[in-house]
């Protein structure tokens, strides 16, 4: 069943003065904090054991270099502890009916096997787990405990229970001074009354392995810019050293590969994801960062670098950090079995030069796409999408965080491509206009 798209029928009860919010990441987190900073109650929903979305896996922001966590952890401690946030993390919104001032809404609360009002996040049940799995928040680059939290920040400050992985030893049980593990929790399901919803779910990565001419996954020392993030970041599984996975070294040479899975008719991404130019670039400049003598390359397209200060940010690179820039769709990569060293096969389209570079590490940009969830969930709710898979706003111009259902609103990623300012931005909006829904009481 989906929800009414008329908002002029009669409500048989009051109308509902909650808002919801689906998608922790930071523009679903600024949304709810402006909201609940008007006095509304808010209850925001993700599907990780932690809000802060993709921002908390990234060490820096362009075209500034800030550090991401200085900006992000204060908006999680934040959104914590606001008495009119409610979290819903390690949950899913499964069904949606009603209409505006009047949704009902079922949430999926899955089962953490720990009780979150007695956790105190202290990690004693971590040091004695024995069991270690790849870690999905370091791009599987780095292990975890069967029980964890994603990262030290995480919101709520409360450990998980992987059961796919745990042996039941119940180590973690007995290291548990407050008692908080409890293995026989269950998932349960939460009805929720809400005027206003909005979307923020936020993005996913393409596919780099679909291009296969590139080596990823078949080389080690290809890799895609968000396991590039985790590698350079300090509390990343490397603690912040740069290296090659084939043999730990740090490497002397590394090329950044543009556009991989965007502004391609042949892959079925003709949308350019409008951020893979400048973060391609900040990664280029941490890598000279980090490593001053780094050759370092980036093969690019065209470079779009339309927003504040980045263009500055983009000569910089080339003229205070020594970034080369080589303008060609690059053709293929291919190892040297000896020294697991890479040949990148480009044309030059500015000399019309066909070159073949040798480099210790490549890193593929990948461009963004809606997440699958977002595509389950418009169908739940009986949303438009546009051509690519976005929610699409009921007017771009006028109206570009409305859908095409009244009540119904859409910020960040969920929306469209685009870097953080933007996302914060348009939480921002969303929270306005949800706001004055819920003063209208859907009228």
């Amino acid at each position: 069943m989906t929800i009414t798209k008329s908002s002029t029928k009669m409500k048989e009860k009051s109308p509902s003065k909650d808002a919801l919010i689906i998608g922790g990441g930071v523009s679903g987190m600024q949304a709810a904090l402006d909201i609940a900073n008007q006095g509304f109650h808010v209850y925001l929903v993700e599907k990780s054991p932690s809000i802060g979305g993709r921002m908390a896996q990234i060490d820096k922001t362009f075209p500034t270099l800030d550090c991401s966590a200085c900006i992000l952890t204060p908006k999680l401690s934040e959104v914590g502890r606001h008495p009119d946030i409610e979290l819903f993390t390690y949950s899913e919104v499964k069904e949606v009916t009603g209409e505006e001032g009047n949704f009902t809404v079922e949430v999926l609360k899955k089962a953490r096997m720990v009780e979150e009002e007695l956790c105190s996040g202290c990690g004693q049940c971590i040091e004695v787990c024995p069991i270690e799995v790849p870690n999905e928040f370091d791009q599987n680059l780095g292990f975890r405990k069967a029980v964890y939290m994603p990262f030290p920040q995480a919101t709520p400050s409360v450990v998980t229970v992987d059961m796919e992985n745990c042996i039941e030893c119940s180590r973690c049980v007995t290291a548990c001074e407050r008692e908080a593990i409890n293995h026989s929790q269950r998932d349960e399901t939460i009805t929720l009354n809400v005027g206003a919803i909005i979307i923020a779910t936020g993005y996913n990565l393409f596919d780099v392995s679909e291009y296969s001419r590139f080596g990823y996954s078949k080389f080690p020392n290809v890799i895609h810019a968000m396991e590039y993030e985790r590698l350079i970041n300090a509390a990343g599984p490397t603690a912040g050293h740069m290296i090659r996975l084939s043999d730990g070294k740090i490497p002397q040479s590394i090329a950044f590969i543009q556009c991989v899975g965007a502004r391609d008719v042949n892959k079925g991404v003709p949308l350019c994801s409008r951020i893979c130019c400048m973060y391609g670039i900040k990664n280029a400049v941490m890598a000279k960062e980090h490593e001053p003598d780094t050759d370092v390359t980036v093969y690019y397209l065209d470079i779009r670098a339309f927003g504040k200060d980045f263009e500055q940010f983009y000569e910089r690179a080339k003229t205070r950090f020594g970034v080369k820039f080589i303008r060609g769709r690059v053709g293929e990569v291919v190892e040297d079995p000896e020294s697991n060293n890479l040949i990148v096969t480009v044309e030059d389209t500015e000399t019309g030069e066909v070159l073949q570079v040798e480099h210790d590490l490549v890193v593929l940009s990948p461009g963004i796409q809606p997440p699958p969830e977002l595509a389950e969930l418009v169908e739940k709710i009986g949303l438009d999408v546009d051509e690519n898979g976005y929610v699409e706003a009921r007017d771009t111009l006028s109206t570009p965080v409305d859908t095409t259902i009244s009540g119904v609103y859409v910020c960040g990623c969920a929306e469209g491509p685009k870097d953080i300012p933007d996302s914060v931005s348009e939480g921002s909006a969303a929270a306005m206009r949800a706001t004055i829904s819920l003063n209208d009481g859907g009228d």
